[in-house]
């Protein structure tokens, strides 16, 4: 069980403010939660796969094809600074 001095505790580590009414609706639905994780954790499970999705998919990813590239002249008329054929950006490590 999760008690109202445990929400608060969190809400104050995670910089969050609640009122005491949210306190006690969070306490609710925590305690809510592990209800049900401890129903789920009855199961017999054995001899079951685990399982990374429930509906089975294939691979969603396009194939590689190859094909012309921007020409430098291209790749570059929108940057706001060049140096020869770079983009110049900040400098960011020291």
């Amino acid at each position: 069980m999760i008690s109202k001095d445990e929400v608060k505790k969190v809400a104050y580590l995670s910089r969050i403010s609640l009122k005491e009414d949210e306190v006690d609706r969070f306490t609710e639905q925590f305690n809510n939660i592990l209800d049900y994780m401890n129903k789920l954790n009855q199961l017999d499970v054995k001899g079951i796969d685990p399982a990374f999705h429930v509906v089975e998919f294939n691979n969603v990813f396009r194939d590689d094809k190859v094909k012309a590239s921007l020409i430098l002249n291209e790749a570059l008329k929108n940057a706001p600074k060049k140096e020869g054929a770079f983009f110049k950006v900040p400098r960011i490590i020291k």
